[in-house]
């Protein structure tokens, strides 16, 4: 590992194209969820796959599902069809509560058209036969997953992308409140902070980028940073920002044309921005929109779990936890644990095999460990699904440090043998 460098990280708001299709995705997925509970469907049988797409004044919602009776009504024909009103009511809601009431982009005035269809039989048996033959879902899909954990930050997380999506909260928090000047900034932002690294450790800020829409049209990037600025440093709270730190706010001078109205938007389209900044490596599959018998999210959640107990169990100061999956058979095909040369008087293979005793990787087996099967999934949608707080409703349980005495345990027992 190199000791001193800078390393760079970029959020985006909740307010920006993609994210704002992120919402949708998985304010679908809230629902379905939702009405399977309140009607009496076991939400285990819950399958959902939605892509948004978002432009001016328009959402597209396509996607495979498995609904409950609720969520249908009858053609014409007697067929059972489904029933759209719902899905766009849940898309209006999430648009308005973002903040979009602007000509090219209205929660009222925009077009929505819901595309979903019934899940492709293929897929399902992968996952149901599977939970026939072997007692245990199958993975939804192939793939490999990574979680990752380090001591830079008190969540955990890396700290250029903790402080990016920090920055952006604190903005979005205060212009919602509507008090003063920063309630004419938009909902559509992005940032992007530099750290230097001194000793493989956070040391000062060295650039801070911010382009954040604003509603007035007069202002210009002085008048931005005037705004933001003390949001910023709010954000950053104890780490320093270099005397020579570059700032750059609102580089290209003005930006009032915002969200879907100025560049369209597509679910998934910001996996680095959802994980770990680029700081660790990303399997490739996004996690909006999709229910848990997709690995790309459950897995994926479940590797940060335990990349973060292991650290939080002083194991080791960093961890990189890859899980691998194959369509239909329910256990992992591999499970491969990096400490990064700080393991504390513990080997990788050691960690690999407390995980193992652990924590049953299973579809069925991380669903039911970290409760997954419930509607908590909007609030993951934007700034970060890691390095967030657990909720009291059983949000980012992926979060929780409630394995550490049982991997130190494990890790003891291995010893001792």
């Amino acid at each position: 590992m190199r000791a001193n460098y800078l390393f760079t990280s970029e959020s985006v708001a909740e307010g920006h194209p993609d994210k704002v299709c992120d919402r949708i995705s998985d304010e679908i997925v809230d629902l379905v969820y939702r009405e399977a509970t309140k009607t009496g469907v076991n939400p285990w049988s819950v399958r959902i796959a939605c892509e948004t797409l978002a432009t001016t004044n328009r959402v597209v919602i396509a996607g495979e599902v498995r609904l409950p009776p609720s969520l249908m009504k009858k053609d014409k024909d007697g067929n059972d069809v489904i029933n759209p009103s719902k899905f766009k009511a849940a898309a209006r809601r999430a648009i308005k509560d973002i903040g979009y009431e602007q000509d090219g982009f209205h929660w009222k005035k925009a077009r929505i058209d819901v595309l979903l269809h019934s899940q492709s039989a293929d897929i399902a048996q992968g996952v149901d036969n599977a939970a026939d033959q072997q007692g245990d879902e199958g993975a939804g899909d192939q793939g490999i997953m990574f979680g990752y954990a380090c001591k830079e930050t008190p969540d955990l997380m890396p700290a250029p992308i903790y402080y990016s999506h920090k920055i952006l909260q604190l903005l979005a928090t205060a212009r919602k409140k509507g008090d003063g000047e920063v309630a004419k900034l938009g909902p559509d932002a992005k940032s992007q902070v530099t750290v230097r690294y001194v000793d493989g450790k956070p040391s000062e800020v060295a650039s801070i980028v911010l382009s954040t829409q604003h509603l007035d049209d007069s202002w210009d990037s002085k008048k931005v940073r005037a705004v933001v600025e003390p949001y910023i440093r709010e954000a950053l709270g104890d780490l320093k920002i270099a005397s020579d730190c570059k700032w750059y706010i609102n580089p290209t001078g003005k930006f009032v044309i915002g969200g879907p109205d100025g560049d369209a938007g597509l679910t998934g389209r910001k996996i680095i921005v959802d994980t770990y900044g680029g700081a660790a490596p990303h399997g490739g599959g996004a996690f909006s929109g999709k229910d848990t018998t997709k690995v790309d999210r459950s897995a994926a959640y479940a590797a940060r779990y335990l990349a973060k107990n292991v650290v939080a169990a002083g194991l080791s100061d960093r961890c990189t936890i890859q899980l691998s999956y194959a369509i239909g058979v329910a256990q992992p095909l591999s499970i491969y644990v990096d400490l990064h040369g700080t393991g504390k008087d513990v080997t990788e293979d050691q960690v690999e095999a407390a995980i193992r005793k652990n924590m049953d990787l299973s579809p069925t087996g991380i669903r039911r460990h970290l409760d997954l099967n419930k509607p908590i999934y909007a609030k993951t949608s934007a700034y970060g699904h890691f390095g967030r707080k657990a909720g009291r409703d059983g949000s980012f349980s992926w979060e929780r440090t409630d394995l550490v005495k049982a991997l130190k345990e494990a890790v003891k027992l291995r010893e001792a043998a």
